[in-house]
């Protein structure tokens, strides 16, 4: 089971955007890409064939899973741990106990 899920909300903790928070848009392995995080500016040649114009581009970049963490309901990071609840596991935030949906 994935502590961290696309759609949840999470914080960054260390790095040039260190406090930023935004929601999780996609999974690479041991990488996730947040919406408003880590973005980067890149060069694009123009397509003709797609209608594509040139120049540059911001672009999102993943970030290291060990450099973000979930949001609690004050706003902190927190870890995430997982429970059995009802012979389910539960994903759950460590600081306030708070269990997370599906």
């Amino acid at each position: 089971m994935k502590k961290i899920r696309k759609g949840d909300s999470v914080i960054v903790l260390t790095g040039r955007d260190k406090g930023k928070k935004g929601t999780v848009t996609g999974i690479l392995e041991n990488k996730f890409v947040v919406e408003g995080v880590n973005i980067y500016k890149k060069n694009v040649k123009p397509n003709p064939n797609d209608g594509t114009t040139g120049g540059t581009v911001d672009k999102t970049m993943p970030i290291a899973a060990s450099n973000i963490a979930l949001i609690d309901a004050n706003g902190k990071p927190s870890r995430v741990g997982i429970k059995l609840v009802d012979g389910k596991k539960v994903r759950y935030l460590k600081t306030t106990g708070a269990t997370l949906s599906a």
